[in-house]
């Protein structure tokens, strides 16, 4: 059940209610006692809104005004998603650094991924044996056993979502930066990671 938000006229019907009763207690709506709570009436609605929000934002997948206090937990927003990234942008990059474990293995990688909001697959690669691998393989040395490769649409486009995007947000985004700035910090140090796009 959804926490009740209650206007500034629902605030000021109630004060009313629970004033005394008498000659100093005026219910006259041009007395300075119905003005001074008609005054006060809207801040209370506001802030019982921010309560109810309170329980939204909670949860990093759907915060708002708590987003800044998520992201300076976890060293964000990264330069890396410009200068305005999305709200869903942020909002995924948040999860996506609270909801790590740590991994190494390729279903690790396609899930850290998708949490930020890619669908990748991952192409590992291996150095050329003779006897291994059938002619017309590419030839490669030692390194080619440390090189793995990403691959990705070429733009990964973020829509305008009604209900979760705010005002003054573009329509559209596109673009892998965030990706290659998350999947580069958390790849294994002995490792070369490529990025092909689609």
């Amino acid at each position: 059940m959804a926490a009740p938000n209650y206007s500034a006229s629902d605030f000021a019907t109630l004060i009313h209610a629970l004033m005394p009763r008498g000659l100093v207690w005026p219910r006259d709506a041009t007395a300075v006692m119905a003005q001074v709570i008609s005054g006060l009436a809207p801040t209370w609605a506001r802030h019982t809104q921010a309560n109810n929000n309170l329980l939204v934002d909670a949860f990093p997948l759907t915060a708002v005004e708590l987003l800044p206090e998520w992201e300076s937990t976890l060293g964000l927003p990264d330069p890396c998603a410009g200068s305005s990234p999305t709200l869903q942008g942020r909002q995924q990059q948040v999860v996506a650094r609270l909801t790590n474990s740590g991994g190494q293995s390729v279903p690790y990688f396609i899930g850290y991924a998708k949490t930020l909001g890619y669908t990748v697959t991952v192409t590992e690669f291996t150095p050329f044996r003779v006897g291994q691998q059938r002619m017309g393989c590419q030839l490669g040395t030692q390194d080619w056993a440390f090189t793995w490769q990403i691959n990705s649409a070429l733009n990964t486009v973020s829509y305008f979502q009604t209900g979760q995007s705010y005002v003054g947000q573009a329509l559209a985004s596109w673009g892998n930066a965030v990706l290659q700035c998350e999947l580069t910090a958390i790849k294994p140090a002995h490792t070369y990671l490529n990025f092909a796009y689609h």
